[in-house]
């Protein structure tokens, strides 16, 4: 259902295809249900304290890189229509241009850039956006549920801003890793993924359980290679900027390889 409502505004076409690899951390607090719930809650016309008491969790969806708000409005109402009270974090597509003033700094052109300063305005939007479930739950558990550049974005901000009353994350097709060094490419974050990675690895919070979604639609291959068509060698470029191979498959922009995290179960 999701992968035929949804499209990434980079390349329109479904974030997540029809075949999908999902991975999720060994640790789940006890009764809590997924994210993608399929038990319904009926509408109720009680008192908004008798529907906020009925609240079992909350979910705070993060746009990815070039997305706002909006994109998600129909995603916020599935999830709204599951029972589950949801929030955007409030980002606007002229929003991603204050990344630009990482150009600033000398560490943005060496690739060893720290995220903050430089993306302090997207976790502000989380923060805003989290207190803001809190509230309306009466401090309901909380899911983060991010795409693309906002899974990585989430790790910054459980790092900097701490992890109370978040007790999940999921991100859908997000990088997670910067390219290895011997494949001598730029980390398209110029260094911020290296810091995450660096900083808070893998599944680095005990207390958070980590479910990564990653698309499988294409194979991507190298400029050279005969027989691939022109779309494959596109794609792999891009592959090989984000995980240093361009033979892989991804959901023509993400690396499956790249779009999961250490201390997980294998895909189900």
């Amino acid at each position: 259902m999701l992968a035929s409502s949804f499209r990434c505004c980079h390349c329109h076409k479904p974030f997540l295809s029809d075949t999908r690899t999902i991975r999720t951390s060994t640790s789940r607090p006890p009764g809590h249900h997924a994210v993608f719930s399929s038990s319904k809650i009926s509408t109720s016309t009680a008192s908004s304290t008798a529907q906020r008491s009925k609240q079992k969790r909350a979910v705070v969806i993060m746009p990815g890189l070039g997305n706002a708000k909006n994109d998600y409005k129909a995603l916020a109402e599935l999830l709204t229509k599951e029972g589950l009270t949801t929030e955007i974090a409030s980002v606007n597509r002229i929003d991603w241009l204050r990344n630009a003033a990482g150009v600033v700094d000398i560490n943005y052109w060496k690739g060893t850039l720290n995220p903050q300063p430089t993306v302090n305005w997207y976790l502000k939007r989380i923060d805003d956006a989290v207190n803001s479930v809190k509230t309306q739950t009466d401090g309901a558990p909380v899911t983060l549920l991010a795409h693309s550049a906002g899974g990585w974005l989430s790790r910054v901000y459980l790092l900097s801003k701490g992890t109370t009353g978040i007790d999940r994350l999921v991100t859908i097709g997000s990088p997670h890793s910067p390219p290895p060094q011997e494949a001598k490419v730029m980390d398209q974050t110029r260094g911020i993924l290296t810091y995450v990675e660096q900083n808070c690895p893998g599944r680095f919070h005990s207390n958070i359980e980590y479910v990564t979604v990653a698309g499988k639609y294409m194979q991507g291959a190298g400029l050279r290679d005969k027989g691939a068509t022109i779309p494959q060698k596109i794609v792999g470029a891009g592959y090989q900027q984000v995980c240093g191979n361009a033979r892989v498959w991804g959901d023509g922009i993400i690396p499956i390889k790249a779009a999961h995290l250490e201390g997980e179960l294998p895909p189900f």
